[in-house]
């Protein structure tokens, strides 16, 4: 039977961290609409003790959507969860999300304190929390450095103080997919109250591994997945939303599903793209721009025989209108004559040879050779002829 995963978007929380990416209320209101749009189960809407505005987002955003939980980040500090709980009040749906260090090199070195003192300021944080009577999410921050028993410790000592989610960061990106899916493994393990939580995974793309580790995570009890629109977020940014869809939706016999609707990404990722003027690099998995494109003429050819040879996700699916044909000094002739022929040219034999020749010089001066390019190609052939 399949399992939902919950997708946890926190493009407007660790998202907006980039530097120069910071949004305005309305630009973040647009955006949490287009997020339920998209099906998204829960909107981390800000942090609401850390500025004016982020107050003011949670609130706005509280306001604007009706399916997703909305979620506010707060330290294990009664000022922050008092604030938090205020910004909420007009959610249909509230969740406060709290916690604290959980490895050693932040026990030692950020909190200057003990495993014991953090593991009672973290059932204190918890129980405050669930006072204020929303959900309570619980994150053990720098879990993927964690030592595991004292981990386990912690997740089953925050879980009996009332929490309904309990966050396994890769806070610094740090963990390899295997030994992270076996963390998550140990917990569903050993922690004898964990099925009375949802376990929740946010990565983080230090080295490149945040939706490898995020999907090991998942196949190994994992219940939420925490995630941001184009992967932006602090550093080399978090978990893309967009792959871990696509990644559950392609690879089926997971068993697991969202319930994002999969042609609303490209649009959303091009209108967050475009608020928080952060490019997106144009080899991007699932939305940049040549994800769905093919130059080397080999793949062209093979492509235009059969798109599975080298598409193993319709373009259409994630919202981008087609694949394109890109001609440049790597493409072949199938690629130049699928093109000619989409332009009204039809050449075939020692014709196209003809043609090609032609058409190296100029993709040998140009990255790219363009519609204008192959017509003015065409028009000094005599061989080519418009039926």
């Amino acid at each position: 039977m399949s399992k939902k995963i919950q997708i946890f978007d926190t493009t407007l929380r660790d998202g907006e961290q980039v530097p120069g990416c910071q949004l305005k209320t309305e630009e973040k209101i647009i955006i949490a609409r287009e997020l339920e749009h998209l099906g998204v189960d829960v909107i981390e809407a800000g942090f609401p003790i850390s500025s004016p505005g982020d107050f003011l987002s949670v609130v706005e955003i509280s306001k604007a959507v009706t399916e997703p939980v909305v979620c506010g980040l707060t330290r294990a500090k009664k000022e922050d969860i008092d604030v938090a709980a205020e910004a909420l009040h007009h959610a249909k749906r509230g969740r406060i999300h709290t916690g604290i260090g959980s490895s050693d090199v932040h026990i030692k070195h950020k909190f200057r304190s003990t495993r014991e003192q953090i593991l009672e300021q973290g059932v204190w944080a918890t129980q405050y929390a669930k006072a204020k009577g929303y959900e309570v999410e619980f994150y053990a921050e720098d879990a993927g450095r964690a030592d595991l028993e004292f981990l386990a410790k912690l997740i089953e000592a925050v879980i009996a103080a009332g929490a309904d989610v309990v966050n396994i960061p890769d806070t610094t990106g740090y963990c390899l997919p295997h030994l992270y899916g076996k963390r998550i493994q140990y917990l569903v393990e050993n922690v004898k109250n964990i099925h009375q939580a949802v376990i929740s995974v946010h990565c983080h793309n230090d080295l490149g591994l945040a939706t490898a580790n995020t999907i090991a995570g998942l196949i190994n009890g994992a219940g939420q997945a925490e995630v941001t629109i184009n992967g932006i977020g602090e550093r080399a940014g978090n978990t893309s939303l967009e792959e871990v869809a696509m990644i559950l939706q392609t690879h089926k016999d997971l068993e697991l599903y969202t319930n994002i609707k999969s042609q609303k990404i490209y649009a959303l990722s091009q209108l967050v793209s475009s608020m928080m003027r952060m490019p997106v690099q144009a080899n991007k998995a699932v939305v940049g721009k040549n994800a769905f494109a093919h130059s080397s003429g080999i793949h062209q050819d093979g492509f235009l025989k059969h798109a599975e040879n080298y598409e193993i996700m319709n373009p259409a699916d994630v919202g981008v209108p087609s694949s394109s044909i890109v001609l440049t000094a790597r493409s072949g002739r199938a690629a130049l004559k699928h093109r000619l022929e989409l332009l009204g040219y039809h050449v075939a034999g020692d014709d196209l040879n003809t043609i090609y020749e032609s058409f190296l010089v100029v993709a040998d001066e140009k990255k790219e050779v363009n519609d204008g390019d192959l017509i003015m190609i065409a028009t000094s052939m005599p061989v080519l002829a418009k039926p």
